[in-house]
């Protein structure tokens, strides 16, 4: 799995109905940058597609957002997640991990706000900046855990 001790680029998704948000860290694996949004197909087809994208990147691990219920659980996006991440697994060598991606869409939509974002930009699709999020949120828990060990 991807851990503390690997580096390389990482990526992250943010799946969706419609469209899935990618994001790619820098080489170091410090920092996420948004990076593209694919239009949903099927699971097989966007997992192949991702795996792709991984490894014209170098990708080392993809992270997949999974959200969750109040009570822990996986609401339904979060089982699609799981389905979408156990797929790429049978597609790609590349790790995939699957991270809680509470808030992604909240925080996406803070971001536009704080770049000065129109509101009609504001209303757009924010699936790019949520991967970005996540996978940030994912590197700075890395980050914590080298830290500490």
């Amino acid at each position: 799995m991807c851990g503390p001790t690997m580096s390389g680029r990482i990526m992250a998704v943010d799946p969706g109905e419609k469209r899935h948000g990618i994001a790619i860290s820098d080489p170091t694996g410090m920092i996420a940058n948004p990076l593209t949004v694919l239009k949903h197909v099927s699971r097989k087809a966007d997992a192949a597609i991702i795996g792709e994208i991984a490894r014209q990147n170098e990708a080392v691990c993809i992270v997949i957002g999974q959200a969750f219920e109040l009570d822990g659980t996986p609401g339904p996006m979060g089982r699609q997640a799981a389905r979408l991440a156990e797929v790429l697994r049978d597609l790609t060598d590349t790790p995939v991990v699957l991270w809680d991606e509470s808030g992604s869409t909240k925080a996406a939509r803070s971001a536009r706000l704080a770049m000065g974002a129109s509101k009609a930009k504001r209303r757009g699709h924010l699936d790019e900046l949520a991967a970005t999020y996540i996978l940030q949120s994912y590197l700075d828990n890395l980050d914590q855990n080298k830290r500490s060990v």
